[in-house]
């Protein structure tokens, strides 16, 4: 479990989200409870534990009102497991589509991605050192790093196995040899000045030649079906193979790193870490499930391959084992937060057991003008925000005055009213339009500061109105 989680109570949980989502108290209220009780499900005894279940949550709002972005902040909050899946790809068993299994395997993938980062992370100075050491026996090579290659050869492979082949033997002892001689010291001398120079960072451009793992271009492994190539099993008994690569020395770091905090992960202590994650801390939000209900009494072919949907979704959501390449994973405690627009269907349509899955129905509201005037300016990564950052980096900078936020406001409000409600998207929209013909000029020497105010913005605009006003009045 997250360190995060034990140190934030709902009402902070509440306040970390408000940053970026707007309105919604209600839905932000009850995923911030659904969260806490995973930290106090944590703190009972193992036989209780077991019988407590995760709540799951139906959301349902039209779209850009701040289902998704809920979910995706509440993960990333909490460094949980979290996957986006929608409900419409997925088909019943026998049709054409991904099988429902394939999200559990998405999010296993994602927990591994999670633990792998973590623990390159705890080994981040360590595999620095490595790579500074490598690097500056690269630019200063001694007469045995000249003479080994990076071939592999039987002799390694027993080497490898635990048995030392005369070669080795006699390798050592030339080793031995040479670091006793005065060569040595004097590239010992040579490799601390440049080692004193690459810390200054005064070597950064000089190019030099490293080796590499050579990772082959070999079948990738189906991770929707999970299948393992048999090549893979042989690779792992044998040593790996490198080659020579030439390249920058910042280059050179950054890859060196990489791969040797790499080689300094227990991948079994990885995968035991990642699945327990996913299994007691992971999310997954189903969306668009509004679309796999069915409200009609006499159901065509097309209803029943949707309840057929629903069906295959219950037992994972229920609660059961799932086979992925690293092993069984069980769903029981996982959360599932459904999402739809349910303006054509009800959560009522959904079948009687997946509505019994989903507990707890929050409905959210549309966006109005002030929710509007809050998202272009509150947030912190808001959408005006945004823009002024693009732009500053052509050296332009751009002021969007009140009454300009307030038209846009206004504008965007009317537009979702009277054409198609798309929520907060239409600012992304309004907002493009507004900074295209910007945009399109830089970078212009001539231009250092723009104002945006409200005849600016109903100057751009009066073109889209119009389109808007004649739409009313075609049938």
């Amino acid at each position: 479990m997250s360190d995060n989680i034990k140190n934030l109570t709902p009402k902070e949980i509440v306040s970390e989200l408000d940053k970026y989502i707007i309105g919604q108290d209600e839905a932000k209220k009850y995923v911030a409870i659904a969260l806490r009780n995973r930290y106090r499900r944590a703190q009972l005894s193992e036989e209780m534990r077991e019988e407590v279940t995760p709540k799951n949550i139906l959301m349902m709002g039209p779209t850009g009102v701040g289902k998704t972005e809920i979910a995706r902040r509440l993960a990333k909050l909490m460094d949980a497991p979290f996957v986006k899946v929608e409900a419409t790809k997925f088909t019943e068993v026998g049709y054409v589509g991904r099988d429902v299994d394939s999200m559990i395997r998405d999010l296993v993938e994602a927990s591994m991605r999670l633990s792998k980062q973590k623990r390159m992370d705890e080994n981040s100075e360590m595999a620095e050192q490595i790579a500074e050491d490598i690097i500056v026996k690269a630019i200063i090579p001694g007469a045995q790093e000249e003479s080994q290659s990076g071939g592999v050869s039987i002799g390694n492979i027993f080497g490898n196995l635990g048995y030392k082949t005369q070669k080795q033997e006699f390798e050592e002892n030339k080793q031995r040899e040479y670091e006793a001689s005065k060569d040595y010291s004097e590239v010992q001398m040579a490799r601390e000045q440049v080692r004193k120079k690459l810390r200054e960072g005064l070597l950064e451009d000089q190019i030099i030649e490293i080796e590499v793992d050579d990772v082959p271009k070999t079948n990738q492994m189906d991770q929707n079906e999970g299948m393992i190539a048999i090549g893979n099993i042989f690779d792992s008994m044998m040593p790996k193979k490198t080659k020579r690569k030439k390249c920058k020395v910042s280059d050179a770091r950054r890859i060196l790193k990489e791969q040797e905090a790499q080689k300094l992960i227990d991948m079994d202590q990885v995968t035991d870490e990642a699945l327990e994650n996913a299994e007691q801390n992971g999310i997954i939000f189903i969306d668009e499930i509004d679309k796999i209900a069915s409200g009609n009494s006499l159901r065509s072919g097309a209803d029943v391959s949707r309840e057929g949907v629903q069906r295959d979704i219950l037992p994972i959501v229920e609660g059961s084992v799932v086979n992925t390449k690293y092993g069984p994973v069980k769903t029981d405690h996982m959360l599932f937060i459904g999402a739809g627009a349910f303006h054509v269907s009800k959560p009522s349509d959904l079948i009687p057991e997946l509505q019994g899955r989903f507990p707890i129905n929050v409905e959210l509201s549309n966006l109005d003008k002030e929710d509007f005037k809050k998202i272009l300016t509150v947030p912190e990564n808001a959408a005006t925000k945004q823009q002024k950052a693009l732009l500053e980096t052509e050296g332009v900078s751009v002021e969007f005055t009140d009454d300009a936020i307030d038209e846009i406001a206004n504008l965007a409000y009317l537009m979702n009213e009277e054409t198609e409600n798309i929520g907060a998207r239409r600012l992304h929209t309004i907002l493009e339009i507004l900074l295209e013909d910007i945009s399109f000029n830089l970078p212009d020497p001539d231009m250092k500061e723009i104002k945006i105010d409200r005849v600016y913005v109903q100057e751009r605009l009066k073109e889209k109105i119009k389109e808007v006003d004649v739409d009313k009045y075609i049938l």
